[in-house]
C-alpha cells in the first residue's frame, strides 16, 4: 500500500537516504509489485524479472539523492526500472527490429480467452508481441515517450520505431477483432 501522505513518503525517502534497511526494504515492498510488472512487460527474458528488479532498486537506493521532488516519485523509479530492462536487454543484444515473419507468427497465436477479462487478454497479448513491437508500444503508448527518444534509447531509426508501433496496433486490432467475434 503506497502512503497516501505525500509527508510519509517523504519521511520514508529521508530514511532511506540514510541507508536505513527497515525503510528500503518499505519502499521496496511500496514500489515493487508495479516495478515487477513494468520488467514483466520489457523483458526480453522474463527468469531476468527478479534479477533485473534487484539491479534497479539497486540503483534507485544509490541514486535517491539526486531524485529532486519532480514529479512523481514513482514515475521516477519506473525510469530507471525501464532503462535496466532496456540494458539487460541490450547485453543479449536483443533486435528490436522485428519482422514480416514474426507478425505473421504472432496473427497465428490465439490465446485462450473464454474465462479472463478483457485487461487479462490485452496484457497477455502484449506480452506476447515480437520484443520489438512490445518494447515500442509500451514506451510509446504506456510511458509516453516520443518516436525520437525511443529510437536513440534502442538504437534503432525513428521509422522503425513508428513501424514497429503501427504493426503492434495492427496486431492488436486483429486480435481484439478475432477475440469480439467480429
Amino acid at each position: 500500500m503506497k502512503p497516501k501522505v505525500p509527508d510519509q513518503l517523504d519521511k520514508l525517502l529521508q530514511l532511506c537516504l540514510k541507508k536505513d534497511r527497515i525503510a528500503q526494504k518499505e519502499l521496496f515492498e511500496l514500489f515493487g509489485p508495479t516495478m515487477k510488472l513494468v520488467c514483466r512487460r520489457y523483458l526480453f527474458d522474463s527468469s531476468e524479472v527478479g534479477e533485473v528488479l534487484n539491479q534497479g532498486f539497486f540503483k534507485v537506493f544509490n541514486k535517491l539523492s539526486s531524485y529532486k521532488g519532480e514529479g512523481s516519485f514513482e514515475g521516477w523509479i519506473r525510469s530507471i526500472i525501464i532503462r535496466e530492462c532496456l540494458n539487460a536487454n541490450q547485453k543479449r543484444k536483443v533486435n528490436y527490429l522485428s519482422n514480416d515473419w514474426e507478425f505473421e507468427n504472432v496473427l497465428k497465436q490465439t490465446p485462450e480467452v473464454d474465462e479472463i477479462n478483457d485487461l487479462d487478454y490485452l496484457l497477455e497479448f502484449i506480452n506476447s508481441l515480437p520484443i520489438g513491437y512490445r518494447t515500442v508500444f509500451n514506451l510509446i503508448e504506456i510511458e509516453g515517450y516520443k518516436h525520437k527518444e525511443v529510437a536513440k534509447r534502442l538504437g534503432i531509426k525513428e521509422a522503425a520505431s513508428r513501424s514497429q508501433l503501427t504493426r503492434a496496433k495492427q496486431l492488436l486490432r486483429i486480435r481484439l477483432k478475432t477475440k469480439n467475434g467480429l
